[in-house]
C-alpha cells in the first residue's frame, strides 16, 4: 500500500511541469495570435485617421503635386512633339519664297516651336534685328507658359516636411500631456502620440519626395525643350541671312 502512493506521488509531481510548459505555450500563441490580428487590422485609412488633422493639408498638397506633374508633363511632351521635318521643311519654303506656305506649316504644327519661327516669318521685311527680337520675346512667352505652376513644386517640396515635423511636436505634445494627466509612463500614455508622430512624419516626407522629384523632373523637360527651340531660332536666322 505504502509503495502504491509513493508512486502516485511521483506520477503526480513529474506531471506538473509539463502541464505548465503546456499553459506557457498556449499563453505564448495565444499573445502571438492577437498581435497578429491586431496587425491584420490595421489598414492605411487607420494610419491616415492616426495621424490627426494635419493630415488633411498633407492630402491637399499630395494632390496637387500630382496634379500638377501630371497636367505639366502631358503640355511639355506635346509641346515637344515637333516632326524632325518641320524645320527642312520651313527652310525648302522659305528658299522658295512660298512665305504663305511656310505661315501654312506653323499653324498645321501648332507647337511654341512652330508659333516663334511663325512670328519670325511675320516679321520678314523688317531689319534682321527686330526680327531676332519679336522670336526671342514669343520665345520666352512659350517657356513660360511651359513652366507654368512647377516653381509651385518647388514649394510644396519644403512646405510638407516642414507640416510633418509640425504633426511630430504635436505627438510630443500629447506624450507628455497624457503622461502629466495620469502620472504614469507606459505604453498606453505614449502610443498615441506616438502614432501622430510618425504618421505625419511619414507623409510629410512622401508628399516632399513627390514633389521634388516632379519638380527637377519637369524641368529638365522644359530645359530640353528650350534648347531645341534655341536651335531652331539660331537656324531660322541663319536661313533669313542666306535669302
Amino acid at each position: 500500500m505504502t509503495f502504491l502512493l509513493s508512486l502516485l506521488l511521483q506520477m503526480q509531481v513529474g506531471s506538473t511541469p509539463n502541464a505548465g510548459a503546456a499553459a506557457a505555450d498556449s499563453t505564448a500563441t495565444a499573445a502571438n495570435a492577437a498581435a497578429n490580428a491586431a496587425a491584420a487590422d490595421l489598414s492605411l485609412i487607420d494610419l491616415i485617421v492616426k495621424g490627426g488633422w494635419i493630415m488633411l493639408p498633407l492630402f491637399l498638397l499630395s494632390f496637387v503635386s500630382l496634379y500638377i506633374i501630371i497636367e505639366r508633363y502631358i503640355t511639355i511632351r506635346r509641346a515637344a512633339s515637333v516632326p524632325e521635318s518641320f524645320m527642312p521643311g520651313i527652310r525648302n519654303l522659305m528658299v522658295k519664297g512660298d512665305l504663305q506656305g511656310a505661315k501654312m506649316l506653323c499653324a498645321q504644327t501648332a507647337t511654341p516651336l512652330a508659333r516663334m519661327i511663325e512670328k519670325g516669318i511675320r516679321r520678314i521685311g523688317l531689319p534682321l534685328k527686330d526680327i531676332e527680337a519679336s522670336v526671342e520675346n514669343v520665345g520666352k512667352v512659350e517657356i513660360a507658359r511651359l513652366e507654368k505652376n512647377i516653381s509651385i513644386l518647388g514649394i510644396i517640396a519644403g512646405v510638407a516636411p516642414m507640416l510633418g515635423f509640425v504633426g511630430t511636436i504635436i505627438g510630443v505634445i500629447k506624450i507628455f500631456y497624457a503622461i502629466s494627466a495620469t502620472g504614469d509612463f507606459g505604453i498606453a500614455q505614449i502610443s498615441g502620440g506616438l502614432y501622430t508622430k510618425m504618421v505625419t512624419s511619414a507623409a510629410g516626407l512622401i508628399v516632399g519626395i513627390i514633389a521634388h522629384i516632379g519638380y527637377h523632373w519637369l524641368s529638365i523637360m522644359v530645359e530640353r525643350l528650350v534648347f531645341r527651340m534655341e536651335n531652331s531660332a539660331i537656324e531660322f536666322m541663319d536661313i533669313l541671312q542666306d535669302n
